[in-house]
């Protein structure tokens, strides 16, 4: 998840591990800041997971706000507190019942009068127990019943019994709600296209805690991204759980492919960059590499989980693809669009993985060479596939020991990447001041590497050339030498030190 201005974010589970050392990956959370706004009842959300749980908390907010709730940043001033949950790994749901259990003492201590809610991932498949077997919750409101949320409120609060909708829809994709955006400096926005997932890999509980892949309505997304420029936002990332399978069919018959969505969204506007987030191997198309090359705006940036380096493997993870078949891919892309950055999503640990097998993930990182990842130990989750027909038989400790061994890779692969970049020029979109200095700004390249340089007469928002001068493993150190525009860098970038003097 990328830093959000005024927000306090905890990375933890989703590491990105460029930025991290420790190699037990926990869980991420967001305290959602916005000011108070007018309302009989204030609510303070709290958000687990990913960016797609980020932008699910701005849509309650946008629905709550409708109804008349106000939004506070402050904990103690809440009445509703809502935590928008993660299922992902197993760490993360205690993570969440012990944050229950210092929110129910809280509610002892006003006598009642707190409101707690579960949202998300979690709430199917823990509501039995948050609301009959410990009582922890007043609502539980599953990833496509958000509009319910203010009704279901008001009954709880009425009745004092718990209320519950944790149905899946099929068609639901709040297309026509405005998120609150929480990433409050104005520049970064997500913009979910699809919700759900029919991959069934078979270590993923995703598909059934968010249902089937629906896909929202062109229009809508690029009335939304259209809106987002207007308000003065500088990049957005289009979000999915698997975002190139994007297929809609209009009431025309036509038929709109990722790709073909991706470049009608980078011709919004010129100067508005276009990320996405996540893809499948077995979805990335020549044409969706194709513009990429074709089109300035979209970043030259793509994450391409792999989860593992084995064909054995991946065929009982479900994953559709062998090794050689990624492995080709990689090539490809990098063949079509040179300079290409490349992340991905490695488990460690899997059901029957044998030490070959393992080696076969370090031999496969170092073939493609990520210039980051995010890098788990297996977590067995209930409902799956591998939960039900695998054993999760590799020990803890060989588990933990083979992580380390892709994180020491990783850290070499990332450190050796952003040496590579020093004497390089890049066109860096300033987000804010740097975390250690308000004198410093940071800002990410198209490739999605972080920059820090001196803040000058630089702002939030401004395209600025810097010149890489250092780096660390995680960050660029760079001098900033102007500011561009995405149309005049498309002209000159890759540009070097030496063309720069020319």
């Amino acid at each position: 998840m990328e830093p959000i201005e005024d927000l306090d974010v905890l990375s933890e589970e989703r590491v990105r591990q460029r930025e991290a050392d420790d190699a037990d990956e926990d869980l991420d959370r967001v305290k959602h800041g916005y000011d108070a706004t007018a309302g009989d009842k204030q609510v303070y959300i709290e958000t687990y997971g990913c960016q797609m749980n980020v932008n699910d908390s701005g849509i309650v907010a946008s629905v709550l706000k409708e109804s008349g709730y106000g939004l506070t940043r402050d904990e103690a001033e809440a009445d509703v507190v809502l935590l928008n949950t993660c299922a992902i790994r197993e760490n993360a749901e205690q993570k969440i019942r012990t944050r229950l259990g210092m929110l129910r003492a809280e509610k002892e201590r006003r006598d009642g009068e707190l409101m707690l809610g579960v949202l998300g991932c979690m709430a199917e498949r823990l509501r039995e127990k948050l609301l009959e077997q410990e009582d922890l919750v007043d609502v539980v409101v599953g990833p496509d019943a958000y509009r319910d949320l203010p009704q279901l409120l008001y009954e709880a609060d009425a009745t004092g019994q718990a209320a519950v909708n944790v149905e899946l829809s099929k068609q639901e994709t709040y297309a026509d709600i405005d998120p609150v955006r929480y990433d409050s400096n104005g520049v970064s926005a997500y913009v979910s296209i699809m919700r759900g997932c029919d991959n069934m890999c078979t270590f993923c509980v995703v598909p059934f805690t968010r249902g089937r892949e629906e896909s929202r309505l062109v229009t809508t997304i690029l009335s939304e991204v259209s809106q987002l420029v207007e308000e003065g936002y500088r990049e957005v990332t289009l979000l999915g759980q698997n975002v190139n399978s994007y297929h809609y069919t209009d009431e025309n018959g036509s038929s709109v492919s990722f790709a073909e969505l991706v470049d009608r969204v980078s011709r919004v506007s010129p100067e508005l960059r276009v990320r996405y987030s996540t893809s499948h191997p077995k979805d990335c198309t020549d044409e969706l590499l194709q513009v990429h090359r074709e089109r300035p705006n979209v970043c030259n940036y793509i994450h391409l989980p792999v989860q593992h380096g084995n064909t054995e493997v991946l065929d009982r993870m479900r994953r559709t693809y062998t090794r050689e078949e990624y492995l080709a891919l990689t090539e490809r892309a990098k063949e079509l669009c040179p300079g290409l950055s490349l992340s991905t999503d490695l488990i460690a640990g899997f059901c029957g993985e044998t030490e070959a097998q393992h080696r076969d993930t370090l031999s496969l990182m170092e073939a493609v060479r990520y210039d980051h990842a995010y890098m788990f130990k297996y977590s067995e989750r209930p409902q799956t596939y591998a939960a039900r027909k695998y054993e999760d038989d590799v020990p803890e400790d060989v588990k933990q020991r083979r992580l380390e061994e892709i994180i020491e890779l990783q850290n070499q692969h990332s450190k050796e990447s952003n040496e590579e970049e020093i004497g390089r020029v890049h066109t860096v979109l300033v987000e804010g001041p740097s975390k250690k200095s308000d004198e410093q700004l940071f800002g990410r390249t198209d490739t999605n590497k972080g920059v820090v340089f001196d803040r000058e007469d630089y702002e939030q928002g401004d395209y600025v050339r810097v010149r890489v001068e250092d780096c660390t493993s995680s960050t660029l150190l760079g001098t900033a030498i102007g500011r561009t525009t995405l149309t005049e860098a498309a002209r000159t970038d890759p540009i070097t030190t030496e063309a720069v003097a020319a």
